[in-house]
């Protein structure tokens, strides 16, 4: 999170070469899942966030069920989370904290 704090809470940081995808999830239960059941777990902290995204570039990014009917997210090359960014909407909030 210091790293989009860094950004003013407009835009997330390059990813890693080990993260080759940015995995943005589309419901808050299964974010919350991933913040508290694996993030504290392996990083020490989870965060869930929320943004938007102007809906006529989303349309780019066809949304994938990675398992259940609520795990749905958007698969967004590394290489496109420059564009990404230039198209969300207001600033990224932090909903919910886990340690």
């Amino acid at each position: 999170m210091g790293l989009v704090r860094e950004l003013n809470w407009r835009a997330w940081p390059p990813r890693l070469p080990e993260q080759p995808i940015f995995y943005p999830v589309l419901n808050e239960d299964y974010a919350v899942r991933i913040a508290r059941d694996w993030n504290v777990k392996h990083d020490g902290a989870g965060f869930v966030t929320r943004f938007e995204v102007e809906s006529e570039f989303l349309s780019r990014y066809p949304v994938q069920q990675a398992g259940g009917q609520t795990i749905l997210e958007l698969w967004v090359p590394a290489e496109e989370l420059d564009d990404f960014n230039a198209h969300i909407v207001g600033e990224i909030q932090v909903v919910h904290e886990f340690r």
